[in-house]
């Protein structure tokens, strides 16, 4: 036996003596019992040994005169004692009236035991100390007991009784740093230098990062100075023990006279980390400041952030239907986003309250919106969308039981237009267009509408508008299209964002619409996808000198054709890898006869693809050739729009993940499967950690090898990445 395992199994030798007879004495029996438990911790309350009659207690290891009651013999009786030892130690909680009856029942196990025949064992009932903490047994060097064969497998386990807990002296030291009375001298102090740069430091952290103990004492000490710093709210607020009352009080009476926070930190303040409706109204009052078309643009999270609020009819809710009631399209959306939740059984009831809500009030204006209308016939405009989609999905399963190829199927969409289905055709009033809510549709034009040829069979439906115009749009039924309005919703952001810094990348953000969890709507874009292109013309370049030719120009094609189609690259490159879109092939990739390149269908984000070996950017050599190569003034013009781009997407990196936070509770498949794992790859790929300069290395680097990996190479990881496109 090694010197360690004779120290770890330390033994409590027990003898049993019979000193009833005077001066002689008789051995009644020993037991021998490990002070130490399998898991290095010290014995405590009451331990039950069986004694060994007429023996002594033999201390060897292992020993012939254990006091444990070996396994196959433990009956009831045992494993009540062990229950009651726990009891007693305190780990289990303590209910007077339940507890007076479980040791009546416990009596009567007791005395039915020894009744039995047979049982004439001797035991010996010994009460161990208990400490305030557990005692664990450490050698002098690590702690840890070292396999008997030393192997490279085998798993060493180390101890560590603190992990998880915490440290009561550091508890005690943060108590007293933040008590009231210091409050007075708190709100002199001012940081020294280097207590400074660690502030700025804990501001730059992205909303995801959790703070230190130290980085929350620390901004917790100097929170009066740092009152008019607007971006140190959010850390404040995060660094408040607000289990104590008092601290609470002080965080939220701070919080009322702190610099105004701009709308991107009012959104974190929406997030399951803020549970406080105080701060969570707080937030609400922020997000009143935005206009209605900024509002619009998180509409969709802010719905999603109804599910962590403390009531169905939280300060949210009631904003969020307030501004609906003076502006239409946002009622509309409003009225979409939550009727697709009323499908989720957890937070059904809190939807339909919202949805209520906004009928009630909308009902009750006496003018409307605009106006002109009144609130009932507002109302009734947004009802008819569901009434027309409910009539699509009626059509779809119509065309789908027809038999023999897609031309039938488009013939018996058209009949069923002009025929049954005639009141389509020419509504009695006009119907908001859900996609575009401001646009008045007016019927469908049986012979412009089509159905496209795929498994689903999605109807591309032409609708005339009151203005004398008219509008496509593609009708989904089978498919859970939320993913792809989340994602074009980014687009559309992140289009926004760019065009705020003057820089416009011909991006191509399509109107989504989700209206079932298996339905929506779709924009119609007119445009081909790159296989087909490459098919019919062979390369880009030929497809774009059909619509845009010019004998002077760049490869035969006007210059801001081809600049045009430069920029949507270099947007969507960069959109694509922040979001992590996968599954990418030249299907799902669309070009538009002005240049513009554009992505569809989004049903694998933040780093999900069902192929092997994805490149880090979604570029295929097509377009790289389109450029002029790797070597041409124009692919370096490409490189030079992406890097700006991320970096300026950057700067807006903590609203990106603030809105990807709120949807932590959707139902979006790539975020409902792990959402603290998706948003942190989301994280990773705006690289914090960098400079602007260096980010630009860095970016560079990452289209140099996902370029690379296009061509003939004879690395095996850029050899994989090629097959990607295959």
């Amino acid at each position: 036996m090694s010197d360690l395992e004779e120290n770890l199994n330390e033994k409590s030798l027990r003898k049993v003596w019979d000193v009833s007879c005077g001066k002689e004495e008789g051995l009644i029996g020993g037991a021998t019992i490990l002070l130490f438990s399998s898991k290095k911790q010290l014995k405590t309350g009451k331990q039950k040994l069986r004694l060994w009659q007429g023996k002594e207690a033999d201390g060897s290891f292992p020993t012939t005169t254990p006091g444990k009651v070996p396994k196959h013999e433990r009956g009831e009786l045992e494993r009540l004692e062990k229950l009651l030892n726990k009891y007693e130690r305190g780990q289990i909680q303590r209910i007077d009236w339940l507890d007076r009856l479980a040791f009546k029942a416990m009596d009567k196990v007791k005395e039915r035991e020894s009744n039995k025949a047979g049982n004439s064992h001797l035991y010996l009932v010994v009460d161990f100390c208990s400490f305030e903490h557990r005692v664990v047994f450490q050698e002098s060097g690590a702690n840890f007991l070292p396999p008997p064969i030393v192997s490279t497998n085998e798993l060493v386990i180390v101890w560590d009784p603190e992990v998880g807990k915490i440290n009561p002296s550091e508890h005690k030291q943060l108590k007293l740093a933040r008590s009231l009375t210091r409050g007075i001298i708190d709100k002199d102090l001012k940081p020294s230098s280097t207590e400074r740069k660690s502030i700025q430091r804990i501001l730059k952290y992205p909303p995801t990062r959790t703070l230190s103990g130290d980085e929350r004492q620390l901004l917790w000490k100097f929170r009066f100075s740092l009152m008019s710093e607007k971006r140190a709210l959010t850390k404040f607020l995060r660094c408040v023990e607000w289990s104590d009352v008092q601290e609470a009080k002080q965080a939220l009476d701070l919080m009322g006279r702190w610099e105004t926070i701009d709308v991107c930190d009012a959104l974190e303040l929406l997030s399951p980390v803020f549970e406080k409706e105080e701060v969570r109204a707080y937030a609400v009052s922020v997000l009143e400041r935005a206009d209605d078309e900024e509002l619009q643009c998180y509409l969709l999270q802010l719905v999603q952030a109804l599910r962590f609020e403390r009531s169905d009819k939280s300060r949210l809710c009631q904003f969020l239907v307030q501004r609906s009631l003076r502006n239409i399209e946002l009622a509309s959306f409003l009225r979409w986003y939550v009727a697709v939740e009323l499908y989720d059984p957890a937070f059904a009831k809190r939807y339909y309250c919202t949805y209520e809500i906004l009928e009630e009030n909308m009902m009750k204006l006496a003018s409307g919106v605009n106006g002109n209308d009144d609130g009932f016939k507002l109302w009734q405009s947004l009802v008819r969308q569901t009434e027309l989609t409910a009539q699509l999905c009626s059509i779809m399963r119509d065309v789908r039981n027809v038999r023999g190829n897609t031309q039938k199927k488009i013939e018996k969409l058209r009949q069923l237009l002009s025929g049954l289905l005639s009141e389509l055709t020419y509504f009695e009033e006009p119907i908001r267009s859900p996609l575009s809510p401001g646009i008045l549709i007016t019927g469908i034009e049986p012979s412009e509408s089509s159905i496209f040829k795929s498994a689903l069979h999605p109807l591309r439906l032409t609708f005339r508008t009151a203005s004398g115009g008219s509008c496509k749009i593609i009708f989904k039924k089978g498919d859970d299209i939320r993913q792809d309005q989340l994602v074009v919703q980014m687009v559309s952001l992140m289009d926004r964002l760019l065009k705020a810094e003057n820089l416009d990348l011909c991006l191509t953000p399509y109107k989504v619409l989700a209206t079932g969890q298996d339905e929506g709507m779709l924009e119609f874009i007119p445009s081909h996808s790159l296989a087909q292109i490459l098919s019919e013309h062979r390369s880009i370049i030929s497809y774009l000198q059909k619509f845009h030719p010019d004998e002077h120009g760049p490869f035969g094609i006007t210059a801001t054709c081809l600049d045009t189609f430069i920029k949507s690259c270099a947007g969507y490159s960069v959109i694509t890898y922040i979001l992590g879109i996968g599954d990418r092939h030249l299907d799902n990739l669309l070009l538009r006869d002005d240049g513009r390149l554009f992505h569809v269908d989004f049903g694998f984000i933040l780093g999900r693809d069902p192929k092997p070996f994805p490149p880090p950017m979604k570029l295929c050599k097509e377009m790289v050739e389109a450029m002029g190569g790797t070597e041409s003034q124009y692919y370096t013009r490409f490189k030079t729009y992406c890097c700006e781009a991320y970096n300026i997407l950057r700067k807006s990196s903590n609203l990106i993940l603030n809105l990807f936070h709120l949807m932590a509770g959707s139902n979006i498949p790539d975020i409902a499967s792990d959402p603290e794992k998706g948003i942190l790859k989301l994280q990773e790929k705006f690289n914090l950690d960098l400079d602007d300069e260096a980010c630009i290395h860095f970016f560079q680097g990452l289209i140099t090898d996902s370029v690379n990996a296009l061509f003939p190479q004879m690395v095996e990881t850029i050899h994989r990445w090629a097959q990607y496109w295959r």
